[in-house]
């Protein structure tokens, strides 16, 4: 294939999508990466498009946010990797929010399999992941449907998760970096990031190796809220990705590789970017108090339902037991 001819099915590839890893448009137009890398600096050269770490976006991509048909479709292999891994988190009977986007519905998927688990989610494709398991309680925030990726958001979705305690946070955004942390282009979607974290003593991120580096407008997760980074192997040549890691592991995030030898490595020290059981991070303590054993709202049937709930629930009982201690 000329160069011309690739180069215009990349520039068609990423006006259909909005945003292509380099992975898969090398797959796409059979070539190596580093031919389309140089393909993609010189479309940037006549403006048609973007480049960002690991992909290219169509022009101002620092404000534009790909629907759900599109995110769907880019880095399946990384996305189902790094679910595989982060599933080996949950434990059985915990209590755990979990963020909207497509890499956190893979997430889902494997969690169906955990039993005594509640998900608390602002997500549809998440609850979707987790209707049928018999042995998963659904908690589903109030909100308004933001139909671009099936979150729900807004003030309705932040007062819902006052009040509420859990032992992890699981949450995917638009870009990473040491510097801003986890970040994303909607304002409304960041917004409730903010409230889920809010909720969780353990923030893990999950992103894959395309999103290190980048930065969009609205920052949802600091670096030093961060306690681990699940993302996947990145290619040798990618030495960006590779310092991004060693600068978030120098602010003690810990990370996991998915893809690395032996199905991944959670890294504790040495040089970032390294395979298999080289470490990357250092351990980040957190004094942050674990949640209490989950209470069951009386009457309630297990399946969906609302996080307001839930909360209402645990104040009830707190001011049942002041109301006792008044009596003595």
């Amino acid at each position: 294939m000329f160069a011309a001819e690739r180069r215009q099915l990349i520039l068609e590839m990423v006006r259909a999508n909005g945003a292509v890893s380099l992975r898969e448009l090398a797959r796409v137009v059979q070539t190596s990466e580093v031919t389309v890398r140089r393909d993609v600096r010189a479309l940037e050269a006549e403006g048609l498009l973007d480049r960002r770490h690991g992909g290219a976006v169509l022009p101002g991509g620092f404000t534009r946010e790909s629907g759900f048909p599109q995110k769907s479709h880019l880095a399946t292999a990384e996305k189902t990797a790094i679910a595989d891994l982060a599933a080996g988190l949950v434990e059985e009977g915990e209590a755990i929010v979990v963020g909207a986007g497509t890499t956190t519905q893979e997430l889902a998927r494997r969690l169906a399999r955990v039993p005594g688990l509640t998900v608390v989610t602002n997500s549809l494709l998440v609850a979707q992941a987790l209707a049928h398991a018999n042995r998963v309680e659904v908690v589903m925030t109030g909100g308004t449907l933001r139909g671009s990726n099936y979150a729900l958001v807004g003030s309705g979705a932040e007062q819902s998760l006052q009040g509420l305690r859990v032992s992890k946070a699981f949450l995917s955004g638009s870009g990473l970096t040491a510097e801003r942390g986890l970040s994303t282009s909607n304002m409304l979607s960041a917004s409730v990031d903010r409230a889920l974290v809010q909720a969780a003593a353990e923030v893990v991120v999950l992103a894959d190796h395309s999103k290190l580096g980048t930065d969009t407008m609205f920052q949802t997760v600091p670096t030093d809220v961060i306690t681990r980074l699940v993302t996947d192997e990145s290619p040798g040549h990618d030495d960006r990705a590779a310092t991004e890691l060693q600068a978030l592991a120098d602010q003690g995030v810990q990370i996991a590789v998915a893809g690395a030898s032996g199905g991944g490595a959670v890294n504790g020290g040495g040089p970032a970017g390294a395979s298999g059981a080289d470490s990357v991070a250092r351990q980040q303590r957190r004094d942050v108090p674990l949640p209490g054993p989950r209470r069951q709202v009386p009457g309630a049937a297990a399946g969906l339902r609302s996080a307001a709930a839930l909360s209402e629930q645990n104040g009830g009982t707190e001011r049942a037991r002041v109301a006792d201690l008044r009596r003595r």
